[in-house]
């Protein structure tokens, strides 16, 4: 994954986002079917993905793809300038053949309102269940076949024992031929998924690591080790 050098501006929003700019700079690679962002809020990882389902073909208000292309937005900056890496497989997955999903989590519920009663989405109408089982119902329905799927901080209306369901599926998916996976997450339970490359954003750039050496990690151990540290007011 690249971007056009032309259509970079110095100085300006989303280049002035330490993990967006090093992408610029120097691309980056998602080698594994399944890539985990994380970072903290204001580090990049929505606007990069909102960018993927833009450059990918995918309606940037969330939902399947396969469909007419329903958002009439302009593209973000970073969405013009991203150059995805496409396989053979994947070449023809464009515009109308885009083949996947985007769960956006700004725009879920709206969304999943819209969708209610349309195939994948559940036997329930959205207003009928949970913001977390309205979540799965889409997920377990439309989470299928070769394709992208990207999702934005999918996990938060869920439990862990949803979450959990969620992971399960997600694996599911990216064991199928032409499958890649995009989640971005502040969740190191997510980050967990066996097999996922994990890229940090942070205020230093993006780069690789591994689900021991992420910054939350390490602060959950601590706030799960001695929660009433936190809380000390003296």
């Amino acid at each position: 994954m690249q971007v056009k050098p032309a259509l970079v501006e110095e100085g300006v929003w989303p280049w002035t986002v330490p993990a967006i700019a090093e992408i610029a700079a120097r691309g980056v690679r998602l080698n594994s079917r399944i890539v985990i962002l994380m970072g903290a809020n204001g580090s990049g990882k929505s606007t990069l993905l909102e960018a993927i389902a833009e450059g990918y073909g995918l309606d940037v208000r969330g939902g399947h793809g396969g469909r007419k292309y329903a958002s009439a937005l302009e593209k973000s900056p970073l969405g013009e300038a991203i150059l995805l890496d496409r396989t053979p497989a994947g070449a023809g997955m464009t515009k109308r053949n885009a083949k996947g999903f985007y769960l956006r989590a700004e725009t879920a519920f709206g969304m999943l309102e819209y969708m209610s009663g349309l195939p994948g989405y559940g036997d329930k109408p959205s207003w009928e269940v949970s913001h977390g089982e309205s979540y799965l119902q889409a997920i377990m329905g439309r989470f299928d076949g070769p394709g992208l799927y990207l999702l934005d901080e999918a996990e938060g209306p869920l439990s862990f024992e949803s979450t959990l369901q969620l992971l399960y599926r997600l694996q599911d998916v990216a064991a199928e031929r032409a499958t890649q996976v995009v989640y971005a997450t502040h969740s190191p339970m997510v980050a967990a998924l066996p097999g996922a490359q994990i890229l940090e954003m942070t205020d230093r750039g993006i780069a690789e690591r591994t689900w021991a050496e992420l910054e939350s990690v390490a602060l959950w151990r601590r706030f799960l080790g001695r929660p009433d540290t936190f809380f000390d007011a003296t």
